[in-house]
C-alpha cells in the first residue's frame, strides 16, 4: 500500500502548473527603420489585461508597425518588448494570434482551414471545429472552398481561426476594413465577446465610430511616436493634444 509520502508526490505530479502571466506587454525606447526611415520613433508604451485597446492614427503613423512589433513579428531597429518581463519568443508568440486587414488563407474549404490550426494545437476533432464555425454564423459554409468566401466571409474565417488557438492576446490589423455594414456589425460583436470570455484585445482601426463602440483605452499614434494614451472617454471628449484634437475633427489624415 503506498504511503503517505507517495500518495502526496502523485497528487504533486498530478497539478500542472498554471502558466505565468503574459501580460503586460511594455515597449521602452521603441525604434524602427526602413528605408532610410524612421517608422517607429523611440515609443514607450505598457499594455495590460482587461481593456479592449483601440490603435488610432492618421495615415503612415505607424499603427501596424507597432502591431507587428508587440507581437514579436518583426524586430526593432533599437529598444525592446517585453511580455511580462520576458522577450518575445516562440512560446510567448504561441499564446498570441494576429488577424490581417488581408486574410492569409489556406486553398483549402472554410473547415479545414479551421482544422488545420486545431491539429497544430493538439486540438483536432470535427466536433470544436463546427462549434468554431457555428460561432461565426459559417458552418454551412464549411465545405466551401475558402477562396470562394465572400470578404466579411473570409474575415470572419480568419477570425475563428486565430481563436482556435486559444490566444490570451489577439491583435486585430483593420480586422474590417472595406467590409460591409452587416459583415462589419457581425466581426464586432465577436470581438466583443472575445473579450468579455477574458482575452485581451488590441485592434487597430481607421473608422471613428468603431472605435468609440469598442475602445475602452486608446493609444494614439502620430508620425511614429506615441501621443496619447489614455481611457476612451478622455480621448473621445477631452484629447489632450492638438493631434489628436485634428484627428477627431477630421483635420488630420497623414
Amino acid at each position: 500500500m503506498p504511503t503517505p509520502e507517495a500518495l502526496a508526490l502523485v497528487g504533486e505530479a498530478a497539478v500542472v502548473p498554471a502558466p505565468s502571466p503574459l501580460l503586460p506587454v511594455e515597449a521602452r525606447g521603441l525604434v524602427f527603420e526602413a528605408g532610410g526611415k524612421r517608422l517607429i520613433d523611440g515609443i514607450d508604451l505598457v499594455l495590460s489585461a482587461g481593456a479592449v485597446t483601440v490603435v488610432m492614427g492618421p495615415n503612415g503613423a505607424g499603427k501596424s508597425l507597432l502591431l507587428r512589433l508587440l507581437h514579436g513579428m518583426i524586430e526593432p531597429t533599437a529598444g525592446t518588448v517585453r511580455w511580462a518581463g520576458r522577450p518575445p519568443s516562440e512560446a510567448v508568440r504561441r499564446r498570441q494570434a494576429m488577424v490581417f486587414q488581408r486574410p492569409v488563407l489556406l486553398r483549402r474549404s472554410t473547415a479545414a482551414n479551421v482544422e488545420f490550426v486545431l491539429k497544430l494545437r493538439g486540438r483536432a476533432g470535427q466536433e470544436r471545429c463546427h462549434e468554431l464555425l457555428r460561432s461565426v454564423e459559417l458552418e454551412g459554409l464549411a465545405n466551401r472552398p475558402a477562396r470562394l468566401l465572400s470578404g466579411g466571409e473570409q474575415q470572419r474565417l480568419a477570425l475563428v481561426r486565430a481563436l482556435a488557438t486559444e490566444p490570451e492576446v489577439l491583435f486585430l490589423d483593420e480586422p474590417t476594413a472595406s467590409l460591409d455594414p452587416h459583415s462589419t456589425a457581425m466581426i464586432e460583436r465577436i470581438v466583443q465577446g472575445i473579450h468579455e470570455r477574458g482575452t485581451k484585445v488590441v485592434f487597430v482601426t481607421h473608422d471613428l465610430g468603431q472605435a468609440r463602440r469598442l475602445a475602452q483605452e486608446v493609444v494614439f499614434l502620430h508620425a511614429g511616436r506615441v501621443v496619447e494614451h489614455a481611457p476612451a472617454p478622455d480621448f473621445f471628449t477631452r484629447p489632450a493634444s492638438p493631434q489628436a484634437s485634428d484627428y477627431l475633427a477630421g483635420r488630420l489624415v497623414f
